[in-house]
C-alpha cells in the first residue's frame, strides 16, 4: 500500500453520493423496466422530452450529463419503437428536434405518479426541514462540480 492519506470509500462523499445515486434510479427503474420495457438511458430522454419537447441528442446529452452516443442510441431505439419522433429543422439541416409520440406521451403521464411516489418515499425520511436543507446542499454542491453550466433549473 502506498504512503499518504488513505481513502476510505464509505466516508468518501463522492463515492456515497454515486452509490446513492445508482440505488435511487435502480428503484425507480424497476417501475419502467417492468412494465414499459424501458432503460434507465430511454426513461432519462423520455423524463427531459416530457418536461421541455423539441431538444436535440446534444441537448439532451447536456441537461442529463449522459454522453453522446448512450443519448443517440437510446433515442433511436425510442424512435424505432414508435416512443419518439425526430426531424430536421428546415431552417438548420443540422439540428433535429426530438418530440414525444402520442404513445411516448401516454408512458411519461403514467410513469410520473410512480416516480413522485418514489421521492415521497425517500422524502418521508426526513423532516421537512431536513428535505428543504438537502435541496439546498444539492444546489451548492452541483454549483462547485459545475460551476459554467447550472445542472438543473433551481440555481
Amino acid at each position: 500500500m502506498a504512503d499518504g492519506p488513505a481513502l476510505k470509500l464509505d466516508g468518501f462523499l463522492p463515492y456515497r453520493l454515486s452509490v446513492l445515486s445508482n440505488a435511487v434510479s435502480r428503484k425507480i427503474a424497476g417501475i419502467y423496466e417492468r412494465e414499459f420495457e424501458l432503460s434507465v438511458w430511454q426513461w432519462r430522454i423520455i423524463a427531459v422530452l416530457g418536461e421541455r419537447e423539441g431538444l436535440t441528442s446534444t441537448e439532451v446529452a447536456h441537461r442529463t450529463l449522459m454522453d453522446k452516443p448512450t443519448v443517440s442510441r437510446a433515442a433511436a431505439s425510442l424512435i424505432e419503437r414508435g416512443i419518439l419522433e425526430r426531424h430536421i429543422d428546415s431552417d438548420d439541416r443540422r439540428r433535429a428536434p426530438m418530440r414525444l409520440t402520442e404513445e411516448g406521451q401516454a408512458i411519461y403521464a403514467a410513469v410520473i405518479p410512480r416516480a413522485l411516489e418514489s421521492e415521497r418515499q425517500l422524502l418521508d425520511a426526513l423532516s421537512a426541514e431536513e428535505a428543504e436543507t438537502l435541496h439546498r446542499l444539492l444546489s451548492r454542491l452541483s454549483a462547485v462540480v459545475s460551476p459554467d453550466s447550472p445542472l438543473w433549473g433551481d440555481e
